[in-house]
């Protein structure tokens, strides 16, 4: 028999279908991409809309831009000025919604094969996200 430990760490025969297996062992296919829209479930920028332009895999954090604004203290050097400069900090991927393209609310994603290839699929809407 062909025993794998699967995304959530539990020994099945077969992998499912959202999982693809690297040199790091199972890993889930990205529901969230950078470009995505996304809207912010928790935190204190609960309901703020920005767009995804980093996703930490290892870390499952996403960067989205203008959410989570943190100060970070710069010294000066011989090039720049040194400062107070404004950065967007990593938010958890749980705490993020991806939009729906047709009504414009945050909705789950799913996965289709479509023409061979797996697409998004928006859960609300049926809606094909990319493809």
């Amino acid at each position: 028999k062909n025993i794998r430990t699967c995304c959530q760490g539990t020994q099945v025969e077969e992998v499912y279908e959202n999982c693809f297996t690297s040199s790091g062992g199972v890993v889930m296919a990205a529901r969230i991409k950078k470009g995505d829209t996304v809207v912010v479930l928790a935190g204190k920028d609960k309901g703020k809309r920005g767009q995804v332009t980093e996703v930490l895999v290892k870390l499952d954090k996403v960067v989205v831009s203008g959410i989570n604004s943190v100060i970070t203290h710069k010294k000066q050097t011989k090039d720049s000025a040194g400062g107070r400069v404004p950065k967007n900090a990593p938010v958890h991927i749980s705490n993020v919604a991806l939009l729906d393209p047709k009504n414009d609310v945050a909705t789950k994603v799913g996965f289709i094969v479509k023409d061979g290839k797996k697409v998004r699929v928006a859960k609300k809407s049926g809606e094909v996200i990319d493809g």
